[in-house]
């Protein structure tokens, strides 16, 4: 039986200097692995995860025995092609499948860090990641991706490290996050906060959890994914079950039901804390800052190739935040490629099956490698 205690991970030995200002070592960073890596070592695909992913990216996964979050994407003849590509994914540091989070046990108290651990930031997450390449001894990736959060990633890798992807696929992103997002994502955390099982982050020390409050915040960000649309033509105003209102704060129209099984659900695999610390990180997301108001000078020094891709209907990061990396890697004189794709599916739709997503990202990979 797999535990979050037996999944594959490294330990970072080498210190890493947080944006915060803190140091750690000895860390564990959890990751799964897709595919051969070839003689070469010339086909790996780092993907990054989005805010609630983790490691698992297809198949089965092992602890929540759902289906990795991009099944529909990465497998044998898929998009992202396991019988030609080595696929390597990480929990990021925050996260709660392995890697160094808030339930990760402190050795100086033997209890959960909780709200002890560190402020992490985008940045910190990929130099955390960055030691898998030297764990694997691969000198250059044939190409980073990852959708959403997982964009932000793959723009900061390519910043940080301009020579070791030969191609970058950021999906659905933004180069700095918007005030509606920051938004969205406080009164997330709000709700968890406001949760009394909470108890100021240290709820692993009692055996209560803060189960209502997290569940609220993805109920409140999983109407984000979707679009007004989607929405309506898949439960416009029906009724759950019932042929007529109930008068009463039941789940009366099946859009209700349906979020209050999204959080209900959620709650059972992922930790509040790390929804805390994560939302933070992207919170705290600004390339455009760190290069002092101007973003191609993040690319400038990069020959990676791009291929930049957002959906129609997404208004979480929309086409328009999509075309100012486009903007800025034009710019700096990059290589860059830009669709996007008609769909209703709203953010979510890099995670569904969504052919032309699907058959664009095949093409891109298969016209450089």
């Amino acid at each position: 039986m797999i535990t979050k205690e037996n999944i594959k991970k490294i330990i970072v030995k080498k210190p890493l200097t947080l944006d915060c200002g803190k140091i750690i070592n000895n860390y564990p960073i959890a990751y799964e692995t897709y595919g051969t890596l070839n003689e070469k070592k010339d086909n790996a695909i780092l993907a990054f995860h989005a805010l609630t992913g983790d490691q698992f990216v297809s198949g089965t996964n092992p602890i929540t025995n759902k289906s990795g979050w991009w099944s529909y994407a990465v497998g044998p003849g898929k998009a992202i092609d396991t019988k030609k590509f080595f696929v390597i994914c990480a929990n990021v540091i925050g996260g709660c499948m392995g890697s160094y989070g808030p339930d990760s046990i402190d050795p100086t108290t033997n209890k959960t860090l909780g709200t002890n651990f560190p402020v992490i930031t985008i940045n910190d997450m990929v130099n955390a990641q960055y030691n898998l390449l030297e764990f694997f001894k691969i000198d250059q990736l044939f190409c980073i991706t990852g959708g959403s959060m997982g964009g932000m990633q793959v723009l900061q890798f390519v910043a940080n490290y301009p020579d070791k992807a030969k191609t970058a696929i950021p999906i659905a992103c933004t180069a700095s996050h918007s005030a509606q997002n920051i938004a969205l994502n406080e009164l997330g955390r709000q709700a968890i906060m406001a949760d009394q099982n909470w108890n100021k982050g240290n709820y692993f020390n009692t055996n209560l959890s803060p189960d209502k409050g997290l569940a609220i915040a993805r109920m409140a960000a999983h109407i984000t994914y979707l679009s007004k649309k989607g929405l309506q033509e898949k439960f416009g105003r029906k009724l759950q079950e019932r042929d007529d209102l109930k008068f009463s704060f039941d789940a009366d129209f099946q859009i209700e039901s349906y979020l209050r099984h999204q959080g209900s659900v959620f709650v059972d695999r992922f930790d509040a804390n790390s929804y805390l610390y994560i939302t933070r990180a992207m919170d705290y997301f600004d390339l455009i800052k760190q290069y002092n108001g101007n973003l191609s000078e993040a690319f400038k020094t990069s020959k990676t190739k791009f291929f930049i891709i957002s959906f129609t209907s997404d208004w979480l990061y929309p086409t328009s935040e999509n075309k100012e990396i486009v903007i800025a890697l034009n710019s700096a004189g990059a290589d860059v490629g830009f669709i996007e794709i008609t769909s209703d599916k709203g953010h979510d739709s890099f995670l569904l099956d969504v052919p032309d997503f699907l058959k664009s990202i095949k093409k891109f990979l298969e016209a450089n490698y």
